[in-house]
């Protein structure tokens, strides 16, 4: 084999370890349905009455992903969750179409704090259940973890997305 073989052969398989090592950074994958997989995790906390609380949350930052959000979904860890980005910030509502895991949903104003909490959301509900203002992010939790942990309108999320962290 001549070198320029050998050279090139290694180059191959110098791309095809990079490629395979950029696939966890690839968008959420969909199954044969459609439906997307989980997405990119990011770290979160809330600071509460009780302390600080640590999540490690799914982030819906494009439409199609904050469309799907948690639909399907038939588990979650208690320390998950997803965070829906909206920017720019605006007035939202949510529902529980197609989710099988009922759900607190926490509103989050632009500055990081908490603006509202729909407790115990019903799964499968077509029903809007609206952010109490402007909202820059919604955070889905395991209904009855906000009551669980002490989480409360007015108290401060800290993530990249809002601008007072």
């Amino acid at each position: 084999m001549s070198l320029i073989a050998i050279l090139r052969a290694v180059g191959v398989a110098v791309l095809l370890t990079m490629a395979a090592c950029a696939q966890p950074n690839a968008p959420a994958s969909q199954d044969t349905a459609g439906h997307l997989g989980p997405l990119p995790m990011e770290d979160l906390s809330i600071e509460t009455a009780r302390g600080v609380q640590r999540f490690h949350v799914e982030i819906a930052d494009n439409d199609a992903e904050r469309e799907q959000g948690l639909m399907y979904r038939r588990s979650m860890a208690a320390d998950h969750g997803m965070l829906f980005d909206f920017n720019p910030p605006q007035q939202v509502s949510f529902w529980m179409h197609n989710t099988f895991l009922p759900l607190d949903i926490i509103f989050i104003g632009p500055d990081g704090r908490i603006l509202n909490i729909a407790p115990n959301a019903t799964p499968f509900s077509d029903d809007n259940i609206p952010a109490a203002g402007e909202t820059r992010g919604v955070l889905e939790l395991n209904a009855g973890r906000a009551a669980a942990l002490g989480i409360l309108p007015g108290d401060r999320v800290r993530h990249r997305i809002f601008a007072a962290n």
